[in-house]
């Protein structure tokens, strides 16, 4: 396994808030920062990351853990693959060692990974060194790229003759990874693969991160009678509709500006990186999809979606923006000159031109949707006038939050009233109707869904950033079924916090059968057991062990509720959670205690109904024990029920004041 010390280097280095910030878009809270979760869906943020702790938490679908499981978890890669991946990115440098307990799915992954890796360098060469590649430099220096925007955006060249998967095989790379990773694909005979990229110009797909996930190739003859672009099929590493084309480069920009620009086409995204407009990306080859909107909202929850102004880009936009409200994004819409696309505008106008363009030609979608049936004609007829009203209203109703959805209704009604001359209640009531309706479908489509289960369903290697991710469900469902009791959570933070001495006195008062938890009772077993065998005990042990240690830590450590330390200035105090740490042992010990002498006397109760008459004699008077020292617990205060510890004469830790009333004329 890899060298302890080499593990903790890597922790130390990497920036938890930057490593999660390439996937949500975090906001300062307190001393920690949240976001919304990117494991499940929501609106309310609900994810939160400790960076003095090195951990996350989600108090939506309980999913937690460390920097290292957060790249597993994103990438879907084993821990030896999140470490090379951390240690690449702070340049750290780790041994070639093999890392036991990779599962074959991991390994497969990774294998999938390294074969893509290989690829894009191998395109990049060809497109540099190459003599056949000279068709594909000429029309990047016609475009205006030079050979810097080459290599910034990995640009490259598939030659003919299956040049990749000949140079694969002498690098030692397996075929199957390179037909899971869709770069060969089989041939006439079983045992004949060919190159799927060929005589095409190269552009590789890029994850959040930066890692090469698929390729898109463009053909440069455009006599030949064949796909203009074709791209990698989904594969365990890549879902086409859960991947934005460009959001590798464009991300920091995205939070800078606090919005997107989505346009059509790979070249719209490089021009207009090169001419500084960074905050750019492309729906990479597909209709938008919900999946992809979830992407961008990590960003920033604005988007300007600017496509051609064909019709086929028309209708293109009209279907993401349905899509975008419904994700509850704020969208905007840009309809450029005719004849002119992302690409050519900047080029012919300058980055200056676009900016003042958007600026004054970008509309929220309601007043884009009403402007366009007025140039189309279609407000001439109260049946066009009909028709486009209602279908505003559709995609109204596809937004989440009903405030929103009241004001744009009643903006709808300001721009319309010439046109209806009447008030806003009968749009609000067609709203109404519209909603019920999709409602409707909406549950017809679940009903069909689980009946027939789709292709999607069915696909077992689905990427981990998947809503439908399998693990993430288990888990989700696991948490979701049986809330931890907060008790037994507090005496595994009391132990992990206050060390030896704390173990000590729990442990004297209570044992693993005290809970309740299975994870929770393995938890307190383990630590019990290292602390008799002088074993490490601390939060960073724990974060570094094996599943479902660093989840439980995120469960116990974090508090969705809590006094802030900001009030705490504010009001002139310092808050403390553990004012006197004995104290809150004893109080948290006490319900645990009384809890399981509850859960006996049900077990006893269960035993008297079904025992014989000797039997039962013993039972009762067990139980009849039992019930007194649940009465005697129930009255005793939680500071007089425990013994106060010897260690406490030392000072170790601090001793509880008891309350001592006393008459005014004593004080």
């Amino acid at each position: 396994m890899m060298n302890e010390d080499k593990k903790e280097e890597v922790r130390a280095a990497a920036d938890i808030v930057e490593v999660v910030g390439d996937y949500v878009k975090l906001k300062k809270s307190g001393s920690g920062f949240i976001g919304l979760c990117p494991f499940h869906q929501e609106k309310t943020p609900s994810f939160h990351v400790t960076p003095r702790l090195g951990i996350y938490k989600c108090f939506g679908c309980g999913e937690s853990g460390d920097i290292f499981s957060f790249v597993m978890r994103m990438e879907g890669v084993g821990f030896p693959e999140s470490l090379k991946t951390l240690a690449d990115r702070y340049g750290i440098e780790l041994p070639d060692e093999h890392a036991e307990g990779e599962d074959e799915r991991t390994r497969k992954r990774e294998g999938i990974y390294h074969a893509l890796k290989f690829a894009g360098l191998f395109f990049h060469r060809q497109l540099l060194e190459n003599e056949e590649a000279e068709i594909a430099r000429l029309y990047l220096e016609k475009r205006g790229y030079d050979t810097k925007i080459w290599r910034s955006f990995g640009l490259g060249y598939a030659p003919s003759n299956s040049a990749l998967l000949k140079a694969a095989k002498d690098e030692g790379i397996g075929e199957e990874y390179l037909h899971e990773a869709d770069l060969i694909k089989p041939g006439t005979r079983n045992d004949d693969y060919y190159d799927t990229f060929r005589k095409r110009l190269i552009f590789p797909i890029f994850n959040p991160s930066g890692k090469v996930i698929a390729f898109a190739g463009r053909v440069l003859d455009d006599k030949l009678k064949t796909a203009k672009y074709i791209n990698s099929s989904q594969t365990p590493v890549y879902n086409k509709s859960e991947v934005v084309y460009g959001v590798n480069f464009a991300k920091n920009d995205i939070r800078k500006e606090e919005e997107v620009i989505l346009v059509e086409g790979y070249t719209d995204v490089i021009t207009l990186n090169m001419f500084g407009i960074k905050n750019v990306v492309a729906s990479s080859g597909t209709s938008l999809t919900p999946g992809q909107i979830r992407i961008l909202q990590r960003y920033a929850n604005r988007i300007v979606m600017v496509y051609d102004a064909d019709s086929a880009g028309q209708a293109a936009m009209e279907r993401g923006m349905d899509i975008a409200l419904e994700q509850g994004m704020e969208v905007r819409l840009m309809e450029l000159p005719d004849g002119e696309d992302p690409d050519s505008f900047v080029k012919k106008f300058g980055k200056e031109s676009f900016i003042a363009y958007k600026k004054e030609h970008a509309e929220d979608f309601v007043s884009f949707s009403f402007h366009k049936a007025e140039k189309n004609g279609k407000m001439n007829s109260p049946a066009g006038r009909s028709a486009s009203i209602k279908k505003i209203l559709v995609s109204i109703a596809n937004i989440p939050d009903e405030l929103d959805r009241q004001f744009y209704v009643q903006d709808l009604h300001q721009k319309t009233q010439m046109y209806r001359k009447g008030s806003d209640r009968e749009l609000f009531k067609q709203l109404d109707i519209i909603r019920s309706e999709q409602k409707n479908q909406e549950r017809y489509r679940e009903r069909m869904r689980v009946q027939a289960p789709g292709p999607a369903e069915a696909y077992e290697e689905r990427p981990p950033s998947s809503e439908n991710n399998e693990r993430a469900d288990n888990t989700r469902k696991r948490i979701s079924s049986k809330k931890r009791p907060h008790y037994e959570m507090e005496i595994i933070r009391l132990l992990l916090q206050y060390g030896e001495n704390m173990r000590r006195f729990i442990g004297h008062n209570i044992g693993e059968d005290h809970f309740d938890d299975e994870d929770i009772r393995m938890f307190y077993s383990d630590i019990m057991r290292r602390h008799i065998g002088g074993e490490e005990i601390t939060i960073e042990h724990y974060m570094r062990r094996e599943s479902p240690y660093p989840s439980l830590l995120g469960d116990i450590l974090f508090e969705r509720y809590t006094v802030s330390e900001g009030l705490a200035r504010r009001t002139g105090g310092a808050f403390k959670k553990d004012r006197n740490p004995i104290l809150t042992a004893k109080s948290t010990m006490k319900p645990l205690r009384l809890n399981y002498l509850e859960t006996k006397r049900t077990e006893l109760a269960g035993k008297i109904k079904n025992s014989d008459p000797e039997k039962k004699s013993k039972f009762i008077d067990a139980l009849t024990k039992v019930q007194k020292e649940i009465t005697r617990i129930q009255k005793t205060a939680s500071d007089d029920l425990f013994d106060d510890p010897d260690f406490l004469k030392s000072g170790a830790v601090k001793a509880p004041k008891k309350f001592e009333y006393k008459m005014k004329h004593e004080k």
